[in-house]
């Protein structure tokens, strides 16, 4: 299981690769969802299942402003601040699996956590369940990632060398494609009156 945690890390953060500073900060949503700032929030994510939850605090977690001080601040951990680097919050997320891995090697997947945040009937979780939440969490976000990236500058895909996507397929055929799919759109607008 541990396998599709490491893999859902790894295709989040192919994704910043190639991209100047300035795309991987982009906000690219109404909500100002961006590259860089998914990366950091599943650092924090792991950070804190894998830490305080099981009473294994990770050492680093102050080395990246995660804003939880300010409570007119929106979604805080989703973002770099001007002062954290592509370098610092990166290298972050890496110590953060290996603190992670460490954790999923040594405890048994049913040693209990608390996570103060969740319903009292959920509020003790397996490291099992913490592990299945993880993954979902990390590869939700690879999706949205995946979007992201797609949206900067076209490049789609599971991982470097591996597109997901069919060869034969051009910018030409991209195109009459997304044409189709947009006119079966327009059909499925109602009808005006």
């Amino acid at each position: 299981m541990q396998r599709f945690l490491q893999y859902a890390r790894g295709a989040l953060l192919w994704k910043l690769e190639g991209l100047s500073d300035y795309d991987i900060r982009r906000p690219m949503t109404p909500s100002g969802t961006n590259l860089l700032g998914l990366v950091k929030h599943c650092a924090g994510v792991e950070c804190g299942y894998f830490g305080p939850v099981v009473d294994r605090p990770f050492p680093g977690m102050d080395d990246l402003d995660w804003h939880q001080d300010d409570d007119a601040e929106l979604s805080g951990g989703m973002y770099a601040t001007e002062a954290e680097s592509r370098e610092q919050v990166t290298d972050f997320y890496q110590r953060v699996w290996a603190h992670s891995d460490a954790t999923i090697q040594e405890l048994s997947l049913d040693a209990r956590g608390t996570v103060s945040w969740w319903p009292e009937e959920r509020r003790h979780p397996t490291l099992h369940t913490l592990l299945v939440h993880t993954i979902q969490e990390t590869a939700r976000h690879a999706g949205h990632a995946d979007i992201i990236r797609e949206s900067i500058d076209g490049a789609a895909g599971l991982r470097e060398g591996v597109s997901n996507m069919p060869p034969e397929a051009d910018a030409a055929a991209w195109k009459q494609h997304y044409n189709k799919l947009e006119n079966i759109a327009r059909s499925a607008r109602p009808a005006s009156l």
